[in-house]
């Protein structure tokens, strides 16, 4: 079984910094992407930033010079830096896998982690 476990956050003031970490758990060969992505309660979960297998990195408009994702492969961690934060990026983030490959062949698609809760506020 595959599990994702997200660690880092907190509560921040405005101005500072965070690192959020996703560790996938189990013997996993390989994951193609994965993803942050963050919730507000009452509003749909939003894409942050996602890194490919490749090291090919995206990110939404709104934390462009802000954050910065990478990731360790041989820890099968994702990590999110995440500099200059704004009230506005309060929300639970939770990380995604689109795609793991266990040592038994055995695909998972759209693994998610539980999420941890940013707080950004003075």
């Amino acid at each position: 079984q595959v599990q994702l476990v997200e660690s880092g956050g907190g509560l921040v003031q405005p101005g500072g910094s965070l690192r959020l970490s996703c560790a996938a758990s189990g013997s996993i060969v390989s994951i193609n992407a994965m993803v942050w992505y963050r919730q507000v309660p009452g509003k749909q979960r939003e894409l942050v930033a996602v890194i490919t297998s490749g090291g090919t990195t995206n990110y939404a408009d709104f934390v462009k010079g802000r954050f910065t994702i990478s990731k360790d492969n041989a820890k099968n961690t994702v990590y999110l830096q995440m500099n200059s934060l704004k009230p506005e990026d309060t929300a639970v983030y939770y990380c995604r896998a689109d795609q793991v490959r266990d040592a038994v062949g055995t695909y998972y698609y759209g693994v998610w982690g539980q999420g941890t809760r940013v707080t950004v506020s003075s």
